[in-house]
This record gives C-alpha cells, sequence and structure tokens, in this order.
C-alpha cells in the first residue's frame, strides 16, 4: 500500500493575511512603519548586537504598502483585500498582482502569516 499524499490545494485568494505578533505599527504621517526585532531569540540579541545598533529593524512602508497593511486583520481573504484596494489603485493594471506578490514577501520575511480560511469559524 503506497503513502496517501495530501493533494488539497489552497488558493492564495482565498488565505488570511494574520499580522505576526511581534509586529508593531507606528505611524509617521499618513504612512505606517513596521517595527520588528532585528533578532527572534533573545539571547541572540544580547550576545550578536553591538550596543549601538537598534535591537529593532523599522519598515518604513509607503502609500500603497500602507493601503494594503491596513486591511490586513486577520479576517478579511487576500481576495477581499484585493477588492476592496481598487478604488486605491484607480483600475491601474495588474495591481492585483502587485498585491499579491507583496503580500507573499511579507510572509516570507516575517511579518504576516497566510492561513487558510478554512482554518477560521464563520458565523452567519
Amino acid at each position: 500500500m503506497g503513502v496517501q499524499k495530501n493533494t488539497d490545494k489552497v488558493n492564495l485568494l482565498d488565505t488570511v493575511p494574520v499580522p505576526c505578533s511581534h509586529v508593531l505599527t507606528e505611524w509617521e504621517g499618513e504612512c505606517a512603519v513596521l517595527v520588528l526585532p532585528r533578532f527572534k531569540q533573545k539571547w541572540m540579541q544580547r550576545w550578536l548586537l553591538p550596543k549601538s545598533v537598534s535591537s529593532y529593524i523599522r519598515v518604513e512602508l509607503e502609500e500603497h504598502g500602507t493601503a494594503v497593511w491596513q486591511l490586513i486583520d486577520g479576517k478579511r481573504t487576500v481576495g477581499e483585500i484585493i477588492t476592496l484596494l481598487s478604488p486605491h489603485f484607480n483600475g491601474e493594471e495588474n495591481y492585483a498582482s502587485r498585491v499579491t506578490t507583496y503580500l507573499m514577501r511579507m510572509q516570507r520575511d516575517g511579518i504576516i502569516r497566510l492561513v487558510a480560511s478554512t482554518v477560521f469559524c464563520k458565523v452567519g
């Protein structure tokens, strides 16, 4: 008997971006600034970080990045976020692709997690 593989595929548009708990949001004017620890482990921060260097990294988002970040609430799917951003991007061609690429990069960088929407129970 062979090993059964998990063939369930999740559509990116159906995933829910969830901000990671270690990421804080500050504001500079109308743009968001994400603040995250330089090291995930406290001991690394203590032993590897020079005293003159901040233990946090500040990521300044521009207008479009801020618009996306404001819609990441742990409830909306990627597809819903793209729909809500349509007026912001003013019908710009390929904006949906730009948003999904941006979200994938945020996941790769440990700023958000993309969770299958089937994990959440929706009460109707």
